[in-house]
Protein backbone atom coordinates (compact mmCIF):
# COMPACT_ATOMS: atom_id res chain seq x y z
CA UNK A 1 0.00 0.00 0.00
CA UNK A 2 1.13 3.53 -0.78
CA UNK A 3 0.75 5.76 2.26
CA UNK A 4 -0.55 9.33 2.29
CA UNK A 5 0.50 10.54 5.75
CA UNK A 6 -0.92 13.71 7.34
CA UNK A 7 1.03 15.09 10.30
CA UNK A 8 -1.22 17.15 12.56
CA UNK A 9 -4.99 17.06 12.99
CA UNK A 10 -5.52 20.82 13.21
CA UNK A 11 -7.55 23.00 10.86
CA UNK A 12 -5.44 22.07 7.82
CA UNK A 13 -5.04 18.37 8.61
CA UNK A 14 -8.75 17.97 9.35
CA UNK A 15 -9.69 19.67 6.07
CA UNK A 16 -7.34 17.45 4.07
CA UNK A 17 -8.48 14.22 5.73
CA UNK A 18 -12.17 15.06 5.34
CA UNK A 19 -11.87 16.15 1.69
CA UNK A 20 -9.65 13.24 0.66
CA UNK A 21 -12.00 10.55 1.98
CA UNK A 22 -15.08 12.27 0.51
CA UNK A 23 -13.92 11.19 -2.94
CA UNK A 24 -12.90 7.79 -4.26
CA UNK A 25 -9.47 6.72 -3.09
CA UNK A 26 -7.18 4.55 -5.19
CA UNK A 27 -7.43 0.99 -3.85
CA UNK A 28 -3.68 0.91 -3.19
CA UNK A 29 -3.61 4.13 -1.07
CA UNK A 30 -3.86 4.26 2.73
CA UNK A 31 -4.55 7.62 4.41
CA UNK A 32 -2.91 7.98 7.83
CA UNK A 33 -3.57 10.93 10.18
CA UNK A 34 -1.04 11.32 13.01
CA UNK A 35 -1.58 13.55 16.04
CA UNK A 36 -0.55 13.53 19.67
CA UNK A 37 -4.21 13.55 20.78
CA UNK A 38 -7.32 11.64 19.59
CA UNK A 39 -9.16 14.86 18.71
CA UNK A 40 -8.59 18.33 17.33
CA UNK A 41 -8.44 21.20 19.78
CA UNK A 42 -10.04 24.34 18.38
CA UNK A 43 -7.04 26.60 18.78
CA UNK A 44 -8.94 29.80 18.09
CA UNK A 45 -10.83 29.13 21.34
CA UNK A 46 -7.88 28.34 23.62
CA UNK A 47 -8.10 31.84 25.09
CA UNK A 48 -11.53 30.96 26.55
CA UNK A 49 -10.27 27.71 28.05
CA UNK A 50 -7.36 29.58 29.64
CA UNK A 51 -9.74 32.20 31.07
CA UNK A 52 -12.08 29.54 32.43
CA UNK A 53 -15.22 30.49 30.47
CA UNK A 54 -15.48 27.24 28.47
CA UNK A 55 -14.69 23.64 29.34
CA UNK A 56 -12.08 21.49 27.69
CA UNK A 57 -14.79 19.30 26.15
CA UNK A 58 -16.45 22.27 24.41
CA UNK A 59 -13.42 22.97 22.22
CA UNK A 60 -12.64 19.42 21.09
CA UNK A 61 -13.59 18.12 17.65
CA UNK A 62 -13.49 14.43 16.81
CA UNK A 63 -11.44 13.31 13.84
CA UNK A 64 -13.36 12.01 10.80
CA UNK A 65 -14.48 8.40 11.19
CA UNK A 66 -14.01 6.34 8.03
CA UNK A 67 -12.66 2.84 7.31
CA UNK A 68 -10.31 4.39 4.72
CA UNK A 69 -8.70 6.65 7.34
CA UNK A 70 -6.18 5.28 9.86
CA UNK A 71 -5.43 7.41 12.92
CA UNK A 72 -2.15 7.06 14.81
CA UNK A 73 -1.28 8.85 18.03
CA UNK A 74 2.12 9.91 19.31
CA UNK A 75 4.73 12.64 19.58
CA UNK A 76 6.41 13.26 16.22
CA UNK A 77 10.13 13.64 16.84
CA UNK A 78 11.67 13.88 13.36
CA UNK A 79 11.08 13.69 9.62
CA UNK A 80 13.62 12.14 7.20
CA UNK A 81 12.73 13.68 3.84
CA UNK A 82 15.37 11.78 1.88
CA UNK A 83 14.36 8.34 3.17
CA UNK A 84 10.66 9.27 3.43
CA UNK A 85 10.25 8.34 7.09
CA UNK A 86 8.36 9.90 10.01
CA UNK A 87 9.66 9.16 13.51
CA UNK A 88 7.34 8.90 16.51
CA UNK A 89 8.52 8.73 20.10
CA UNK A 90 8.67 5.11 21.28
CA UNK A 91 7.26 3.73 18.00
CA UNK A 92 8.59 2.30 14.75
CA UNK A 93 9.13 4.84 11.94
CA UNK A 94 6.31 5.29 9.44
CA UNK A 95 7.17 5.36 5.74
CA UNK A 96 5.20 7.43 3.27
CA UNK A 97 4.63 7.98 -0.43
CA UNK A 98 3.21 11.47 0.14
CA UNK A 99 3.41 13.57 3.29
CA UNK A 100 1.62 16.62 4.70
CA UNK A 101 3.38 18.62 7.42
CA UNK A 102 0.70 20.56 9.30
CA UNK A 103 2.14 20.68 12.80
CA UNK A 104 1.28 24.27 13.62
CA UNK A 105 3.31 26.75 15.60
CA UNK A 106 4.89 27.48 18.92
CA UNK A 107 5.60 30.68 20.84
CA UNK A 108 8.31 33.04 19.63
CA UNK A 109 10.13 34.51 22.63
CA UNK A 110 12.35 36.76 20.48
CA UNK A 111 15.43 35.81 22.47
CA UNK A 112 14.16 37.54 25.61
CA UNK A 113 15.87 36.10 28.67
CA UNK A 114 13.53 34.19 30.99
CA UNK A 115 10.48 34.65 28.73
CA UNK A 116 9.79 30.96 28.23
CA UNK A 117 10.60 30.01 31.81
CA UNK A 118 8.59 32.72 33.58
CA UNK A 119 5.51 33.07 31.37
CA UNK A 120 2.66 30.75 30.43
CA UNK A 121 1.29 29.96 26.98
CA UNK A 122 -1.94 29.19 25.10
CA UNK A 123 -0.31 27.68 21.99
CA UNK A 124 -1.32 24.09 22.74
CA UNK A 125 -4.32 22.57 24.47
CA UNK A 126 -2.04 21.26 27.20
CA UNK A 127 -0.52 24.71 27.74
CA UNK A 128 -3.95 26.35 27.75
CA UNK A 129 -5.00 23.95 30.52
CA UNK A 130 -1.92 24.90 32.57
CA UNK A 131 -2.62 28.59 31.97
CA UNK A 132 -6.19 28.11 33.18
CA UNK A 133 -4.87 26.59 36.41
CA UNK A 134 -2.42 29.45 36.96
CA UNK A 135 -4.88 32.23 36.16
CA UNK A 136 -7.68 30.85 38.27
CA UNK A 137 -5.36 30.26 41.22
CA UNK A 138 -4.43 33.97 41.35
CA UNK A 139 -5.70 35.44 44.58
CA UNK A 140 -8.34 38.19 44.50
CA UNK A 141 -6.97 41.53 43.28
CA UNK A 142 -3.80 39.85 42.00
CA UNK A 143 -2.01 41.10 38.88
CA UNK A 144 -2.10 39.34 35.50
CA UNK A 145 0.12 40.62 32.70
CA UNK A 146 -0.56 39.67 29.08
CA UNK A 147 2.39 40.21 26.76
CA UNK A 148 1.34 41.18 23.25
CA UNK A 149 -1.60 43.34 22.19
CA UNK A 150 -2.55 41.44 19.05
CA UNK A 151 -5.64 39.31 18.51
CA UNK A 152 -4.70 36.55 20.97
CA UNK A 153 -3.68 38.91 23.75
CA UNK A 154 -6.83 41.00 23.37
CA UNK A 155 -9.09 37.93 23.48
CA UNK A 156 -7.34 36.51 26.56
CA UNK A 157 -7.60 39.84 28.40
CA UNK A 158 -11.27 40.37 27.56
CA UNK A 159 -12.30 36.81 28.39
CA UNK A 160 -10.37 36.85 31.64
CA UNK A 161 -12.07 40.09 32.64
CA UNK A 162 -15.41 38.38 32.08
CA UNK A 163 -14.27 35.40 34.13
CA UNK A 164 -12.55 37.25 36.98
CA UNK A 165 -13.88 40.74 37.70
CA UNK A 166 -11.65 40.91 40.80
CA UNK A 167 -8.30 40.68 39.00
CA UNK A 168 -6.01 43.47 37.91
CA UNK A 169 -5.38 42.81 34.21
CA UNK A 170 -2.93 44.59 31.95
CA UNK A 171 -1.84 44.20 28.34
CA UNK A 172 1.77 45.05 27.59
CA UNK A 173 2.86 45.79 24.02
CA UNK A 174 5.97 47.23 22.42
CA UNK A 175 3.84 49.07 19.85
CA UNK A 176 1.76 52.24 20.23
CA UNK A 177 -1.62 50.55 20.65
CA UNK A 178 -3.49 47.29 21.03
CA UNK A 179 -4.45 45.70 17.67
CA UNK A 180 -1.91 47.91 15.91
CA UNK A 181 -2.09 45.79 12.72
CA UNK A 182 -5.79 46.61 12.36
CA UNK A 183 -7.52 49.82 11.17
CA UNK A 184 -7.57 52.75 13.57
CA UNK A 185 -11.31 52.50 14.18
CA UNK A 186 -10.91 48.95 15.47
CA UNK A 187 -7.95 49.94 17.63
CA UNK A 188 -10.03 52.70 19.22
CA UNK A 189 -13.02 50.42 19.74
CA UNK A 190 -10.97 47.74 21.50
CA UNK A 191 -9.09 50.30 23.60
CA UNK A 192 -12.40 51.90 24.62
CA UNK A 193 -13.78 48.49 25.66
CA UNK A 194 -10.71 47.89 27.80
CA UNK A 195 -10.92 51.28 29.49
CA UNK A 196 -14.60 50.67 30.22
CA UNK A 197 -13.78 47.27 31.74
CA UNK A 198 -10.72 48.40 33.71
CA UNK A 199 -8.07 46.60 31.68
CA UNK A 200 -4.80 48.53 31.76
CA UNK A 201 -2.91 49.03 28.48
CA UNK A 202 0.83 49.70 28.55
CA UNK A 203 2.39 50.66 25.20
CA UNK A 204 5.97 51.17 24.01
CA UNK A 205 7.24 48.58 26.49
CA UNK A 206 10.31 46.68 25.31
CA UNK A 207 10.86 43.72 27.59
CA UNK A 208 14.46 42.57 27.93
CA UNK A 209 14.18 40.05 30.75
CA UNK A 210 11.61 38.14 32.79
CA UNK A 211 12.01 36.79 36.30
CA UNK A 212 9.53 35.19 38.66
CA UNK A 213 6.97 37.94 39.29
CA UNK A 214 9.05 40.66 37.63
CA UNK A 215 9.20 42.06 34.08
CA UNK A 216 12.10 44.28 33.02
CA UNK A 217 11.53 47.09 30.49
CA UNK A 218 14.69 48.19 28.67
CA UNK A 219 13.11 51.41 27.32
CA UNK A 220 12.50 53.00 30.72
CA UNK A 221 14.89 50.88 32.76
CA UNK A 222 11.97 49.97 35.02
CA UNK A 223 10.51 46.83 36.57
CA UNK A 224 6.88 45.75 36.36
CA UNK A 225 5.47 43.43 39.04
CA UNK A 226 3.15 40.58 38.12
CA UNK A 227 1.63 37.43 39.58
CA UNK A 228 1.05 35.56 36.30
CA UNK A 229 2.39 36.45 32.86
CA UNK A 230 0.65 35.14 29.71
CA UNK A 231 2.78 35.19 26.53
CA UNK A 232 0.93 36.11 23.31
CA UNK A 233 3.72 38.09 21.66
CA UNK A 234 4.34 36.16 18.48
CA UNK A 235 4.61 32.69 17.01
CA UNK A 236 6.97 30.61 14.89
CA UNK A 237 6.77 27.17 13.25
CA UNK A 238 7.30 24.14 15.47
CA UNK A 239 10.81 22.91 16.27
CA UNK A 240 10.78 20.12 13.67
CA UNK A 241 10.28 22.74 10.94
CA UNK A 242 12.84 25.04 12.53
CA UNK A 243 15.41 22.24 12.18
CA UNK A 244 14.77 21.70 8.45
CA UNK A 245 17.59 23.12 6.36
CA UNK A 246 15.35 24.31 3.53
CA UNK A 247 14.38 27.73 2.09
CA UNK A 248 12.22 29.74 4.51
CA UNK A 249 10.71 33.21 4.76
CA UNK A 250 11.59 35.82 7.41
CA UNK A 251 9.14 34.21 9.85
CA UNK A 252 10.84 30.83 9.49
CA UNK A 253 7.99 29.32 7.46
CA UNK A 254 8.88 26.90 4.67
CA UNK A 255 8.73 28.18 1.10
CA UNK A 256 6.26 26.19 -1.01
CA UNK A 257 5.40 26.09 -4.71
CA UNK A 258 2.00 26.83 -6.29
CA UNK A 259 0.77 23.38 -5.25
CA UNK A 260 1.83 23.81 -1.59
CA UNK A 261 4.73 21.38 -2.08
CA UNK A 262 8.35 21.72 -1.05
CA UNK A 263 10.19 22.69 -4.27
CA UNK A 264 12.90 20.08 -3.67
CA UNK A 265 10.51 17.39 -2.41
CA UNK A 266 7.30 17.36 -4.45
CA UNK A 267 6.00 14.42 -2.40
CA UNK A 268 5.83 16.69 0.67
CA UNK A 269 3.09 19.29 1.25
CA UNK A 270 3.38 22.02 3.89
CA UNK A 271 0.14 23.29 5.43
CA UNK A 272 -0.92 26.03 7.82
CA UNK A 273 1.45 27.83 10.18
CA UNK A 274 4.47 25.91 8.81
CA UNK A 275 3.97 27.22 5.24
CA UNK A 276 4.96 30.59 3.81
CA UNK A 277 1.63 32.09 2.76
CA UNK A 278 0.65 35.68 1.86
CA UNK A 279 -1.48 35.78 5.04
CA UNK A 280 -0.92 35.88 8.76
CA UNK A 281 -1.15 32.38 10.27
CA UNK A 282 -4.74 31.43 11.11
CA UNK A 283 -7.06 28.46 11.30
CA UNK A 284 -8.98 29.86 8.32
CA UNK A 285 -5.84 30.01 6.15
CA UNK A 286 -4.84 26.47 7.15
CA UNK A 287 -8.29 25.12 6.35
CA UNK A 288 -8.42 26.82 2.94
CA UNK A 289 -4.94 25.58 2.09
CA UNK A 290 -5.86 22.08 3.26
CA UNK A 291 -8.78 21.93 0.81
CA UNK A 292 -6.41 22.83 -2.03
CA UNK A 293 -3.88 20.19 -0.97
CA UNK A 294 -6.69 17.62 -1.11
CA UNK A 295 -7.43 18.77 -4.67
CA UNK A 296 -3.78 18.41 -5.64
CA UNK A 297 -3.35 14.91 -4.22
CA UNK A 298 -6.53 13.70 -5.95
CA UNK A 299 -5.22 15.17 -9.23
CA UNK A 300 -1.95 13.31 -8.73
CA UNK A 301 -3.78 10.04 -8.07
CA UNK A 302 -5.83 10.55 -11.25
CA UNK A 303 -2.81 11.58 -13.38
CA UNK A 304 -4.22 15.07 -13.94
CA UNK A 305 -2.69 18.52 -13.67
CA UNK A 306 -4.08 20.39 -10.62
CA UNK A 307 -5.95 23.61 -11.32
CA UNK A 308 -6.04 25.76 -8.22
CA UNK A 309 -7.59 29.16 -7.71
CA UNK A 310 -6.14 31.90 -5.56
CA UNK A 311 -6.42 31.32 -1.82
CA UNK A 312 -9.01 33.70 -0.41
CA UNK A 313 -9.91 34.41 3.20
CA UNK A 314 -13.32 35.68 4.29
CA UNK A 315 -12.15 37.90 7.12
CA UNK A 316 -10.96 38.01 10.71
CA UNK A 317 -13.18 37.91 13.80
CA UNK A 318 -12.20 38.60 17.42
CA UNK A 319 -14.04 38.39 20.74
CA UNK A 320 -14.40 40.86 23.57
CA UNK A 321 -16.03 38.50 26.03
CA UNK A 322 -19.25 36.74 25.08
CA UNK A 323 -21.31 39.81 24.08
CA UNK A 324 -19.02 41.99 21.97
CA UNK A 325 -16.39 41.62 19.30
CA UNK A 326 -14.72 43.09 16.27
CA UNK A 327 -13.61 42.00 12.84
CA UNK A 328 -12.67 42.71 9.28
CA UNK A 329 -14.74 41.47 6.35
CA UNK A 330 -12.44 42.28 3.46
CA UNK A 331 -11.45 45.84 4.29
CA UNK A 332 -14.67 46.65 6.16
CA UNK A 333 -14.33 46.97 9.96
CA UNK A 334 -17.08 45.48 12.15
CA UNK A 335 -17.62 46.23 15.83
CA UNK A 336 -20.07 45.17 18.52
CA UNK A 337 -22.50 42.27 18.77
CA UNK A 338 -22.64 41.27 15.09
CA UNK A 339 -19.00 40.12 14.70
CA UNK A 340 -19.31 38.25 18.01
CA UNK A 341 -22.38 36.40 16.72
CA UNK A 342 -20.60 35.62 13.45
CA UNK A 343 -17.65 34.15 15.35
CA UNK A 344 -20.01 32.02 17.45
CA UNK A 345 -21.58 30.73 14.23
CA UNK A 346 -18.18 29.88 12.78
CA UNK A 347 -17.31 27.96 15.94
CA UNK A 348 -20.62 26.06 15.78
CA UNK A 349 -19.88 25.01 12.19
CA UNK A 350 -16.28 24.01 12.98
CA UNK A 351 -17.38 21.71 15.80
CA UNK A 352 -19.73 19.94 13.39
CA UNK A 353 -17.30 19.60 10.47
CA UNK A 354 -19.16 22.15 8.36
CA UNK A 355 -15.97 24.11 7.58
Amino acid sequence: MRKFVILGGGYGGQAIAADVIEKQLPIDVEVILIDRMPYQGLKTEYYALAAGTVSDLEIRVKFPQDPRLTTRYGEITDIDLDNKLVYLEGQDPIDYEWLVVGLGCTDNYHGIEGAEEFSTSIQTLSNARKTYQLLNDVKPYGQVSIIGGGLSGVEVAAELRESRSDLNIRIIDRGPSVMSAFPGSLQKFVASWFREHDVEMLSHISLCRLEQGVLHDSNANQTILTDVTVWTAGIQPVEIVQRMNLPKDKQGRLIVNEYHQLPDYNDVFICGDCASLPFSPSGQAAGAQGKQIAEVIHAIWNNKTPKLGKLKLKGVMGSLGKKSGFGLMGSTPMMGKIPRLIKSGILWKSKRHFG
